[in-house]
């Protein structure tokens, strides 16, 4: 694509960037800011053996474990803090076996993508020693090499040639993809994210694609009149959809807070099991024509004014956070 032609629907998006077996990263944190709308299309249109990345994922990646659309997940940490922790789907695709994971510290976890960002192999840490994460391992040598894309190992352990210190060797991450939900994004690709960024820019370096989903589509001249404030050049983003309300039920910094009421319904339905999961999914993913109707499905306009945020906060005061 041109840096002029980058703004696509949301179905389409799905079917050009995401085939299946694609190596993903999500951007956000937990309850913030992950690109559901994005997501649910993609289960939606039935996408299968999903390799997921990331530091902090949430319902993001439960939500397609539990629609069965995952192969392997390289995380630190899949939950939604006081709704569900660890995700209920995750878990039980642990026990059973039914997916292959690796877990990792989450700064480590972090730093594999700032070294896909950096163009580096690996990256050097202290983080996880002392730990089990550095003798045990969530799959084996057959899984890896089964997967041209997989690290050949965990990380690697050994003595600083400057120090004689342990290091922790880290394998750099580059998906295929990172789909990254932002406020705001300039017609070329330009990309402005309120409140933290999590590891998003590193994200999005460090992939070979990248998709933005956003609140807010505006001109290149607008965006560029405070360039500080931006995060992700144009041309690093390969294609733009306007989906406002694309994070829901989690939040995005200073248009809305995430959705307790939702989260309750998602973590009674993936707790009680996989058949009550799946008629969960038949209600809010499968039974919707699309986003538009997904969002009258979980109250439409009274209830997206009622998670509206407070302007000066970025989030709202009057959301049940316990």
């Amino acid at each position: 694509m041109s840096k002029t032609d980058k703004i696509i629907l949301l179905k389409e998006a799905v079917e050009e960037f995401i085939p299946d077996g694609a190596h993903i990263a999500f951007g956000g944190f937990t309850m913030q800011r992950h690109p559901m709308a994005f997501i649910r299309e993609m289960i939606r249109q039935g996408k299968r053996d999903l390799v997921i990345y990331g530091h902090s994922p949430g319902i993001d990646a439960d939500i397609l474990i539990g629609a069965g659309a995952v192969k392997r997940v390289e995380v630190a940490y899949i939950g939604d803090e006081l709704f569900v922790s660890p995700s209920p789907n995750f878990r039980r695709a642990i026990e059973e076996g039914s997916i292959q994971w690796e877990d990792y510290s989450n700064f480590g976890a972090t730093l594999r993508l700032v070294a896909g960002a950096l163009g580096l192999p690996f990256i050097p840490a202290r983080t996880m020693l002392g730990s089990d994460m550095i003798t045990k391992s969530g799959f084996g040598a057959e899984e890896r090499s089964s997967d041209p894309k997989a690290s050949d190992k965990k990380l690697v352990l050994m003595d600083c040639p400057f120090t004689g210190d342990k290091v922790v060797l880290l394998p750099a991450v580059n998906p295929d993809v990172a789909v990254i939900h932002a406020q705001m994004v300039g017609r070329e690709g330009t990309v402005r994210i309120l409140g933290q960024s999590y590891a998003d820019d590193f994200m999005a370096r460090a992939a070979r694609k990248v998709v933005v989903t956003a609140e807010e589509i505006v001109s290149e001249e607008f965006i560029r009149r405070c360039p500080e404030q931006n995060c992700i050049p144009f041309f690093r983003v390969d294609g733009i959809v306007h989906v406002p309300y694309g994070t829901h039920p989690t939040a995005c910094h200073g248009y809305y807070d995430y959705d307790p009421d939702h989260y309750a319904v998602y973590a009674q339905a993936a707790r009680a099991g996989a058949e009550a999961f799946q008629a969960y999914l038949e209600k809010y993913v499968y039974g919707v024509k699309d986003h538009w109707d997904y969002l009258e499905r979980v109250g439409g306009a009274q209830r997206l004014s009622d998670l509206k945020a407070d302007p000066a906060l970025g989030y709202n005061p009057n959301v049940r956070r316990r």
